[in-house]
């Protein structure tokens, strides 16, 4: 491959690595994304029966603002899957990764193994087990993760929600094993040590995954799955140096502004351009990847680019007999799109320039006017690329910590000492979820010592100890729990001064799943902090009361967890899930404080906090809304204004018509009206 290498081109090439910079691309802030998707990863893992990984561009943060990249969740199945017998094991689900001659390479069929016995099943059909054309059991591919409010996509399910990017869900299966196909790629001569021999080791052992989707040109396409070496993508991906990380966005970016414009989204995807680089970097020396070489990279990646396509051969990284065209450049596309390429090469990076995406063109020509010395960053705002990935963190903690009460934990000595020694300094998700943990128990020993007709002095200063150690947890949560626990032992002035902390510490900054705002986001990325200090400043969970907390929970709450009964039940599983109190952090924090000065009997309090209770629920998009309503009726019948209470209760009602707490509120209401109008005649 022949280049005549412009004499601009290292200049140019360090004033883009500025522009880039400049847009998020900086190694600080990539890193920091990276770390934030492994977190949510370690998150839904922990709160879920599946292990959950993150892939793609979001989870290798080789993504920017305007390319809108998708979240890739992978589900893996618990049952394993093994290429040779002698790996069974008795008792296991297990299923055997088999081919034939007729499977195209890169895919497998999984034929299920006896429980019993170390032999795969033949005739065997079910709702999810087809006869392929030898006669096996193997399984059939379109037995995939069923979600709502998604659209089917391939393999995957798309999720849309206005919280953060379009999400890709697919169910796959996990085999530990390198997989036979690729076993060459682990014994190929390097020429240039790329990558090193540690990697390869450390790639080899994270296995596969077995997706479900089978080749388009297959007669046994709905049997077959895919083989993703996914694990060992994105460790490539997180080992490359920060000019090849720049070089494969560029790609991204210029696919985006030239090429897709052109043939479409489907004829040149991400994974081809990687492929491409990947091999580039595989065959060129380690001292061509430096950044005043980047335009150069960049040219040598659309160079290979521009030979695939003539050749209508891609081959796979890992497994090279499977040729990722096939099925993409038909028609008109391959001519289109060595076109577009020519005119690329030919224009030596002046396209660069052209370049609309994040305003890339304009920061160049900022870059190309001034001195090369004046590209430093100074007062740049933190880069909106890490918006996605501290949302996207965010809601998975707080699905991690619902599902950390629905466990039902109980209370073991071991398990404590466990939580308390836990070395603060460590930043998983196990260190950071046993603060909610300890609130959790702690509310839940205080219940069942309140339960008996002389409590448990010892146990309550037990549970105080675990409630206060749990306050910090985040902002709200924690302290709420604790706040309430006082109240129900009508420690009324020490309830008042736990929420006046919450308060105190309830900035504008704060934001819960309601108030998630980027300026908000953006201005506390920029203090630098640790994902505990991040959570225990500025992030508000909402309230979940397990109904093992009964008794530490105010009783204007208990009815909400025999919200689903009668001609309303749901199966057992959703049953379950609606026994657990489910409240907003910060109308929960103005009920409690209506709750202390009404015992109290401060009344200039009391309505300042009843009108904070109204305002929130009339002007914030809550998310247990009929929560709310039954709490506002609650605080209405204890000011004896029942008419109005009862109003809102049929609001609430009218707005959640089943596993609505709100009926038995109705009935006591009327009841201590009928109760009344008796005492007067």
């Amino acid at each position: 491959m022949t280049l005549n290498i412009p004499e601009y081109y290292t200049e140019v090439s360090l004033k883009l690595n500025g522009a880039l910079d400049k847009i998020g691309l900086r190694d600080d802030i990539r890193w920091k994304r990276i770390n934030m998707w492994i977190q949510s990863e370690e998150a839904l893992s922990l709160g879920s029966s599946y292990s959950v990984h993150y892939f793609g561009s979001q989870a290798e943060a080789t993504t920017t603002p305007d390319l809108q990249s998708d979240i890739d969740q992978v589900y893996c199945l618990s049952f394993t899957a093994i290429q040779d017998l002698e790996n069974w094991m008795p008792h296991n689900i297990s299923v055997l990764v088999v081919s034939d001659e007729s499977t195209p390479s890169g895919y497998i069929k999984l034929q299920p193994i006896h429980l019993d016995l170390s032999v795969p099943m033949y005739g065997v059909t079910n709702s999810i087990v087809n006869i392929d054309r030898y006669g096996r059991s193997v399984i059939n591919n379109d037995h995939n993760l069923k979600l709502e409010n998604c659209e089917r996509n391939g393999s995957a399910y798309t999720h849309y929600s206005p919280a953060y990017q379009p999400l890709d869900a697919v169910m796959a299966v996990k085999l530990y094993a390198w997989p036979d196909q690729a076993s060459h790629w682990l014994t190929m001569n390097r020429r240039h040590n790329w990558p090193s021999q540690e990697t390869i080791v450390l790639i080899k052992q994270t296995g596969a995954l077995l997706v479900p989707v089978g080749h388009k040109l297959s007669q046994e396409q709905h049997l077959e799955w895919r083989v993703s070496i996914s694990y060992g993508e994105k460790l490539l991906m997180w080992l490359l140096n920060s000019t090849q990380y720049k070089c494969y966005i560029l790609l991204k970016v210029i696919n985006k502004s030239f090429i897709k414009p052109v043939v479409g989204d489907d004829a040149l995807n991400s994974y081809h351009l990687k492929t491409c680089m990947f091999y580039i970097i595989e065959n060129t020396p380690a001292f061509i990847w430096q950044l005043d070489n980047l335009l150069l990279c960049v040219d040598m990646c659309l160079r290979l680019l521009y030979i695939r396509i003539e050749s209508k051969i891609c081959p796979n990284y890992f497994i090279p007999e499977e040729n990722m065209f096939q099925c993409k450049t038909y028609g008109h596309v391959p001519g289109q799109l060595l076109s577009v390429l020519s005119n690329l090469l030919k224009h030596e990076g002046r396209y660069l320039l052209r370049i609309s995406c994040d305003n890339i063109e304009e920061k160049l020509e900022r870059a190309c006017a001034t001195p090369l010395t004046g590209l430093e960053l100074q007062g740049e705002n933190v880069p909106q690329v890490l918006l996605t990935s501290a949302t996207n963190l965010i809601y998975d903690l707080e699905y991690a910590v619902y599902n950390t009460v629905r466990k039902d934990w109980n209370f073991e000595p071991r398990l404590l000492n466990r939580l308390f020694f836990y070395p603060e300094p460590r930043q998983d998700m196990s260190s950071i979820l046993c603060k909610f943990v300890c609130s959790f128990i702690g509310s839940k020993l205080a219940s069942e010592s309140l339960s008996k007709d002389i409590p448990n002095k010892h146990a309550l200063d037990i549970a105080n100890e675990l409630l206060l150690w749990g306050s910090s947890s985040d902002v709200t949560s924690g302290k709420l729990k604790l706040a309430a626990f006082y109240l129900v032992q009508e420690s009324f002035n020490i309830s008042e001064d736990v929420l006046n902390e919450i308060h105190e510490n309830y900035s504008y900054k704060v934001f819960d799943q309601n108030r998630i705002h980027q300026h908000r986001i953006q201005s506390i990325l920029s203090e630098n902090l640790s994902t505990t200090q991040l959570i225990n400043q500025y992030v508000a969970f909402p309230v979940y009361y397990h109904p093992s907390e009964i008794n530490c929970t105010h009783k204007a709450l208990i009815p909400e967890m025999f919200r689903s009964t009668g001609s309303d039940q749901v199966n057992s599983d959703e049953n379950y899930l609606l026994k657990l109190v489910n409240v907003d952090p910060r109308l929960y924090l103005y009920f409690l404080e209506f709750q202390c000065h009404h015992y109290q009997n401060k009344r200039s309090h009391k309505k300042a906090a009843l009108d904070n209770v109204i305002y929130i629920i009339l002007h914030e998009n809550l998310r247990f809304k009929d929560s709310a309503l039954n709490l506002l009726a609650y605080c209405l019948k204890q000011e004896g204004s029942l008419v109005n209470s009862y109003t809102i209760l049929c609001k609430s009602m009218k707005l959640t018509k089943q596993h609505n707490a709100a009926k038995w509120q109705i009935a006591t209401t009327i009841n201590v009206a009928f109760n009344l109008q008796h005492g007067r005649k």
